[in-house]
């Protein structure tokens, strides 16, 4: 009865001490030159919009005019490329709900031709006297066709942003079927948008979230099959299996979250960290405590020091311990490690106090060198 009961006790704390699953994102680009020629230096400055924050993330391309930021949190931001202290181009509302590697590349030469090209297009609206003598007929036949269907992609890509950025507003303010109403029309103006099935895909969940019983059950479902979608457009993008992968642990069908998780995880080996501590989550609220302490484990030897697996990893190996005979509890080998560990990373984390009362419970001394960080500092 004893084993039982701290079982259940144990099932209950290690729900509790779940935290929300993370969605993460990846920028990265190249800028260039006015000469074509890559820049060393140059400062990307990258704005949330969704949330404020207090200062834009901020990154410098390396000598080969690249750079990367990683672990960015999903979300619409504006990025621009400031050149010794002045901004040279600007890239507005950019979604990386899409991609775990959303690209903006910046190349300063064609955004200044571009920038003489509209500036001639808004004076003239047509082409020059010079520009039609220089041209066959067949050139100017062909050129006049393009401007058709350039005019014609611009009132497309027109509403289609009317549409989306519609539904993200609605999203924000919390209207869901208002979202969901604008997300559909901006698909059904271009299917090709994996962004807008990602959208898509948020807001049925969100509006399931609102309802009860099969209501609840139809709107997660129309969430799983907008996912796909956006999968069938980037299969090779973890982030969006991660994150059908959580639409799918809502609706419990954990068997198929798990194995998004696994696809997430062999596409992208750097971040299958992050994605084997989701799973482990998953399967501990699935009640597979085993397979749950296995994703734990892959994530720590993955992610080290990934202090919040350790502590993770440790309540599922609590679960497995017995009792001798005189009603000690009797650890399985690496339970006091994985909280000491857990301490040593963090000694002051959110889980801090549980870890040592389950160490006191354990019968295992805590470590006493464990210091404050904030501690050396001086005060200002």
């Amino acid at each position: 009865m004893k084993i039982r009961t701290m079982a259940v006790a144990l099932a209950g704390l290690i729900l509790a001490a779940l935290p929300s699953l993370a969605q993460m994102t990846v920028m990265e680009g190249i800028v260039k030159g006015t000469d074509g020629s890559p820049i060393k230096g140059a400062v990307i400055q990258i704005e949330r919009l969704d949330i404020k924050t207090k200062h834009p993330y901020t990154v410098k391309t390396d000598k080969n005019g690249h750079y990367i930021y990683t672990g960015l949190p999903m979300g619409r931001f504006d990025v621009s490329v400031e050149v010794d202290g002045k901004e040279m181009d600007k890239v507005n509302n950019v979604q990386t709900t899409v991609s775990a590697n959303k690209i903006v590349n910046f190349d300063l030469k064609a955004a200044a031709a571009q920038q003489a090209a509209l500036t001639q297009a808004g004076q003239t609206g047509s082409l020059s006297k010079d520009q039609e003598r220089s041209m066959t007929p067949e050139q100017k036949k062909q050129l006049e066709e393009y401007i058709s269907k350039q005019k014609e992609s611009i009132k497309k890509n027109a509403e289609l942003n009317q549409a989306y950025t519609a539904g993200k507003t609605a999203m924000e303010n919390k209207q869901y079927e208002a979202a969901i109403e604008s997300f559909n029309k901006a698909g059904e103006i271009d299917p090709r948008q994996g962004a807008v099935w990602a959208s898509l895909a948020q807001a049925y969940e969100q509006f399931a979230k609102t309802k009860t019983g099969p209501d609840s059950d139809a709107n997660m479902q129309k969430s799983a099959d907008a996912w796909t979608k956006a999968i069938a457009l980037n299969p090779n993008d973890p982030g969006l299996h991660n994150n059908y992968a959580l639409t799918l642990a809502a609706a419990k069908k954990f068997p198929e979250a798990q194995a998004e998780l696994e696809k997430a995880a062999t596409i992208n080996p750097a971040g299958a960290g992050q994605y084997y501590y989701n799973l482990g989550a998953l399967e501990v609220n699935a009640g597979q405590n085993d397979a749950a302490s296995e994703a734990f484990k892959k994530a720590i030897t993955i992610t080290p020091p990934y202090a919040e697996a350790f502590y993770q990893y440790g309540l599922t190996l609590v679960a497995k311990a017995s009792y001798d005979q005189a009603g000690k509890i009797v650890p399985v080998p690496g339970t006091a490690e994985a909280f000491q560990k857990y301490l040593e990373l963090t000694p002051n984390g959110p889980h801090a106090e549980e870890a040592k009362a389950m160490l006191e419970t354990l019968g295992s001394t805590i470590q006493t060198q464990y210091k404050n960080p904030e501690s050396g500092k001086k005060k200002k």
